[in-house]
């Protein structure tokens, strides 16, 4: 490498050497990139999992005291975190789906399509507790 001195007498690299660094530091970035996404995903549907579970938990209890599920969220004590459209930091939107006096079924639906390609993320919880992933995005 070429050092090139100031009138101060510092060394320092030239532009073009920095720019090389810059390239090849992307390069490598844009090769880690696609690796990254599934992590990312993962966790995006981490955080729809762990509400449905919170919202089973809530249902079973309810259940428990009076023998039946219920259709309403606020009626079990569940409150919907604001969502990112809102400007909150949910990214799912969790709605009980239907409830009667022996079962009920949950959908968390994803309010972003990360990708854009129209498709978002669907999962689904029921009275046993069995999370399905209806769809990925």
């Amino acid at each position: 490498m070429t050092y090139y001195r100031s009138y101060l007498g510092n060394a320092g690299f030239s532009l073009t050497e920095l720019l090389v660094v810059i390239v090849i530091i992307g390069v490598l970035v844009l090769l880690a990139l696609p690796r990254f996404t599934s992590v990312i995903d993962k966790t995006k549907t981490t955080e729809a999992k762990l509400q449905l579970k919170h919202l089973h938990t809530l249902q079973k209890s309810f259940f428990y005291e009076h023998d039946r599920y219920s259709a309403s969220p606020g009626e079990i004590g569940y409150e919907q975190s604001p969502l990112v459209s809102e400007g909150g930091s949910a990214r799912y939107k969790i709605e009980i789906v239907s409830a009667d006096g022996r079962s009920f079924l949950a959908r968390a639906s994803s309010v972003i399509d990360s990708d854009k390609d129209g498709s978002v993320s669907v999962l689904e919880v029921d009275q046993s507790g069995h999370i399905r992933i209806v769809s990925l995005d």
